[in-house]
């Protein structure tokens, strides 16, 4: 258990603290960076995958996949999907909406309970529902009061919502699935860095620079190895408290580190928001206990 807790800890500190190292890339182009997150994602996977000699149970997986229609598909929604939050994440970030970014992930769970009510049929308590009412006039307020449509937390909200809904019912090892996203995306990264940068293929004379977009790999997989090797000792309720580290981080980093604006007009939307985090994980406790009931 306490191990379980340390690596959940871990992951979504680092998940957390990423921002910075997008914003050390600002010098380049959001999807420069992004085609190069894609490119060394599956470099290091790959690596993982034969270090740990799991190559047999991948390629078992791989075919499961491609030969089962429906998981083809929805393997490929998938990907679509986890690329285009990454996308919209990095470009936030470098374009000073670390702040929106983070009511993204406090919104993100509360709009996978209402994929799970609409899709999958799922039960929901009242708690959730004044929940989810409670950050739905959050997000309105913001956008009457400040007359701006937070169209990035929606989007990376619902973008990973949608993604988490996909790998549920694909029901697919964790690490092998993001693989197989990556290999899918590969292609594309490969093909469109190439139009973009040429032969260079983004790395410039600035070896730091140069080391960081190597290094993206390495930033998008080493938090989820942590989580996934987390989830096996902790249950997921605890889970479900743990992952507001994430955005907690992102927003003190916002604000912080980056100065970027907290009005009077986020504060209240963020009230809603946490006060809507606080009845969700409320649910999630008196959920788990009336199991074990």
């Amino acid at each position: 258990m306490k191990k379980g807790v340390l690596y959940g800890i871990i992951s979504y500190v680092v998940w957390g603290l990423l921002p910075i190292f997008w914003k050390a890339l600002e010098s380049v182009r959001a999807d420069v960076v992004f085609s190069h997150r894609i490119i060394w994602s599956f470099f290091f996977l790959s690596l993982y995958i034969l270090l740990t000699k799991n190559v047999q149970p991948f390629i078992n997986e791989f075919k499961q996949i491609f030969t089962n229609k429906k998981l083809t598909f929805a393997m490929i929604a998938a990907s679509l999907f986890i690329g285009s939050n990454w996308l919209v994440f990095i470009w936030a970030v470098q374009n000073g909406y670390v702040v929106q970014a983070s009511l993204g992930y406090y919104i993100n769970p509360l709009m996978s309970i209402l994929l799970g009510v609409i899709i999958l049929k799922e039960p929901i308590s009242h708690l959730q529902k004044l929940a989810v009412l409670l950050a739905t006039v959050g997000v309105v307020y913001l956008t009457v009061s400040y007359n701006v449509f937070p169209w990035i937390a929606l989007y990376l909200a619902g973008s990973f919502a949608i993604y988490g809904l996909l790998k549920k019912l694909a029901n697919l090892n964790a690490t092998y699935s993001l693989l197989i996203e990556s290999l899918i995306l590969f292609p594309l990264a490969i093909v469109y860095l190439t139009f973009q940068t040429g032969i260079s293929f983004g790395f410039g004379s600035d070896l730091g620079i140069n080391a960081l977009l190597m290094a993206t790999g390495i930033a998008s997989i080493v938090p989820l190895l942590l989580f996934g090797m987390g989830v096996l000792y902790i249950p997921l309720s605890l889970v479900g408290i743990l992952q507001y580290i994430t955005p907690t981080l992102m927003l003190l980093l916002g604000v912080l580190l980056y100065g970027e604006p907290f009005t009077t007009s986020h504060l209240i939307t963020f009230i809603f928001i946490w006060l809507s985090v606080i009845l969700y994980v409320t649910s999630m406790y008196y959920g788990r206990n009336r199991r074990r009931a």
